[in-house]
Parts: C-alpha cells; structure tokens; sequence
C-alpha cells in the first residue's frame, strides 16, 4: 500500500465525549441518510450525468437527447424514468411532444459542485 493510501489511526484509544455528542446531535437519522446515499447513486452513472448535462442546457424531447448523445430513444427514456422517479428531472406534454427539464436548481447545484470539486 502506497503511503498516501494508508489511513492513520491514533496511537492510543480514547473517546472524545463533548466531540461525539455534537456529532450525535446533528447526525441525520438512518433512513435519511440512506436516502442521500441512493440519490447518489442516481449520479453514479455517467448516460444519466449526460443527460442532465443536456438539459442544463435547454428543455428538449426525448428525440433531442437521443441524437446529441448519440443514443437510442429506449435508452434514453429508461434513464429518464429513473430520473423522474428520483425527482431529478420533469416533463410537460407540448402536442404530441414530451419535454424534459431539470426538476429545480438543486439539481444544477449538486453538478456544479462535483464539477467544481474535480476540477480542483
């Protein structure tokens, strides 16, 4: 193991009472916590993180996201659902035309900073 892999650990063990009880104070419940994870794991693909790219841009059909990402409309409306159901993207009917947007700036937010943190 290189030596910017290894943690350290203390030499001896000793709990810090007044640090954990602050810790414990502002700690999230499980259940949120476990949601935040599986939000996470909505932007741990990189065809979902395209396509929100895209529509940081502009509000598009289906159609449009296929042919800039030069994929399928079947795998773009799969990933779609799971956006939507993740509450990361919406859509609004326009004739016989679904558009899809982001769902808020929250969105926009949560890219921006982990573009931002790679680019350190």
């Amino acid at each position: 193991m290189k030596p910017e892999e290894r943690v350290e650990c203390c030499e001896v063990t000793e709990v810090h009472q007044d640090l954990l009880r602050q810790v414990n104070e502002k700690i999230p419940d499980l259940d949120s916590l476990y949601d935040l994870a599986e939000l996470f794991k909505i932007f741990g693909d990189s065809t979902r993180i395209r396509i929100l790219f895209v529509l940081f841009e502009a509000e598009v059909c289906v159609c449009d996201i296929a042919e800039a990402l030069n994929m399928t409309q079947s795998a773009v409306s799969h990933q779609l659902s799971i956006l939507k159901r993740n509450k990361l993207v919406k859509s609004r009917r326009e004739g016989k035309s679904i558009f899809y947007s982001l769902a808020d700036d929250h969105v926009r937010t949560i890219i921006g900073q982990g573009m931002e943190h790679i680019s350190e």
